[in-house]
């Protein structure tokens, strides 16, 4: 059974597991959940999944033979990722692997019971989700996705390929940034240093990213910077294109940003912890309790800059800047 007529069989209500794919006779078929807060079509995303089903095979855990997994893709929207949750429960998900934060929030209010496993959620104590990073407790552990040192790391990067830069627009959706906070301490700190106005502007749709962005334009000596969360994530074509319409440098928090044309991103390598998610994944299936697995931090970070986008914004990359940099898009 072909993986989109699986989750098209799933769609609107708990079913039966199928029962076409069969483990060798004998050997238990294990039932795992996936819940994304994003787009289903989302290449990016599409590629997080892989890395994780290819971390499962690894282990000798193979989708369709001794392993069943059940996706849904939240795109963006709150109140789809609660529905996604529950549904996930309902067809009696051993364990559950939850993508980003709104996504988090709806399982573990629908999935109380279900261990749960989450990858690129940033500050899990904070937001409530576990009671400490060594020993998170309850039915919830995995992988945070961001330093919110990072956030000051952005306006030292945007002000070194920009060197004229004094006033940055902080674009972020509330919603799906409940972190955002943390992040903007940091960013205040290195604002200040380098004498960088800094005025956040809340999106919560294409019209406001557009007036946003816009905005930004009418300022001289003006850049962005774009806040990681799911809502950008789905909407990151629209935002680069965006930019590069209005002539704005901008800095972004994955590196996929900078494959789509953004001009320079900062952040972790998110193909990396779905990957490591496989490994807690397999041990809860095995009987560890996700409360005794402690969240794991970053361990890659990636500064891609892209040389293209560069040139049609007249910037000149400091060499120094090339140097650190882990990829170069020409």
């Amino acid at each position: 059974m072909k993986r989109r007529e699986f989750i098209s069989l799933l769609g609107g209500a708990a079913v039966a597991w199928p029962l076409a794919a069969r483990a060798q006779q004998g050997e238990r078929v294990r039932r795992i959940g996936v819940l994304m807060g994003y787009a289903e079509n989302d290449v990016e995303a599409q590629s997080w999944i892989k890395a994780f089903v290819q971390g499962l095979k690894a282990l000798d855990l193979a989708d369709g033979s001794n392993l069943q997994i059940a996706y849904r893709w939240g795109a963006g929207d709150v109140e789809q990722m609660r529905s996604h949750a529950a549904e996930l429960v309902a067809l009696k998900s051993e364990t559950i692997l939850v993508g980003s934060t709104p996504a988090l929030a709806a399982a573990t209010r629908d999935a109380r019971s279900v261990p749960i496993i989450f990858v690129n959620v940033a500050d899990p104590i904070s937001q409530g989700f576990v009671s400490s990073l060594a020993r998170p407790g309850g039915n919830v552990t995995g992988f945070t996705s961001l330093e919110f040192s990072m956030g000051g790391k952005w306006i030292e990067v945007l002000k070194e390929i920009s060197p004229s830069l004094a006033r940055a627009s902080i674009i972020f959706n509330p919603p799906t940034a409940p972190y955002f906070d943390s992040f903007m301490r940091s960013m205040e700190a290195a604002a200040s240093s380098l004498a960088v106005k800094l005025v956040v502007t809340p999106v919560a749709g294409p019209g406001d990213i557009e007036r946003a962005i816009a905005a930004t334009k009418s300022e001289t000596n003006a850049g962005l910077v774009v806040v990681p969360s799911a809502f950008v994530t789905i909407h990151r074509e629209f935002i680069i294109a965006q930019a590069a319409r209005h002539r704005l440098p901008a800095i972004y928090g994955f590196d996929y940003y900078a494959a789509s044309g953004g001009l320079i991103a900062y952040g972790i390598d998110v193909r990396d912890m779905y990957a490591r998610a496989a490994r807690y994944v397999f041990r809860v299936l095995k009987g560890e309790r996700p409360g005794d697995l402690p969240i794991q931090a970053p361990t890659k970070f990636q500064l891609v800059i892209n040389l293209k986008t560069a040139k049609a914004l007249d910037l000149t990359v400091p060499d120094t800047l090339l140097a650190r940099a882990d990829e170069v898009i020409e």
